[in-house]
């Protein structure tokens, strides 16, 4: 319990001295070169011109991307990292005073979530999906506010939606068919600007922390 506690009260503790931020979830396996890897730090640079940190999971592959778009830019590059006996430790474009190590999976889900006003969901792993699912049932349930999630990649995303479209929505009705406008699927750094402009200056969203701890 009380290594529990020390996580949340450093994780607060450093979290509390951001600004505004947006977690970028993907995979740890994705190379340099690939246009996904990319894209992820594109995406991290556009956002920190636009006055936003980047959180990620301070590992490889997407998030090193994130991380690396956000230092390119001088912007607040954070890295949640979890202790893991088959990846390294935190990329090297994690501001040090914002690499913060987790030995528990709840509790980095909670810095992801409470700090963030945007999720970008990149291709990535079952850790990719769990935290995408994670934050849809946060904002399904009203547990927090609504905030967007973003998915980049259409070729990567579009199997997993047409799914949850047929099956879930219309054939098992397992969900609502709002929910799935929850998750817009888009190709390019742009879309996610765009997106997050649009939530917040045009329909006036206002940015605070979500869970109110």
């Amino acid at each position: 319990m009380f290594k529990v506690i020390s996580e949340f009260v450093e994780g607060f503790e450093i979290m509390n001295r951001t600004g505004p931020c947006v977690s970028i979830f993907g995979s740890a396996r994705t190379d340099p070169d690939h246009p996904y890897y990319k894209a992820a730090t594109a995406i991290g640079q556009l956002l920190v011109r636009e006055g936003y940190g980047i959180i990620t999971g301070g590992g490889p592959g997407i998030m090193e991307a994130g991380n690396r778009g956000a230092r390119l830019e001088k912007g607040a590059s954070i890295g949640l990292n979890i202790d893991l006996p088959f990846e390294q430790g935190s990329n090297p474009y994690v501001d040090r005073d914002k690499d913060i190590n987790f030995n528990y999976f709840f509790v980095r889900k909670v810095m992801f979530v409470k700090y963030a006003q945007a999720f970008v969901a990149c291709p990535g792993g079952f850790g990719t999906m769990d935290e995408l699912f994670e934050v849809l049932t946060l904002i399904q349930t009203k547990k927090i506010s609504p905030v967007p999630v973003i998915l980049v990649g259409t070729e990567y995303w579009s199997g997993l939606r047409d799914w949850i479209v047929q099956t879930m929505a219309e054939k098992e009705k397992t969900i609502s068919p709002g929910d799935v406008d929850l998750m817009p699927i888009v190709d390019t750094p742009e879309e996610v600007l765009a997106i997050i402009r649009d939530f917040y200056d045009v329909k006036g969203h206002v940015l605070e922390p979500n869970y109110k701890l």
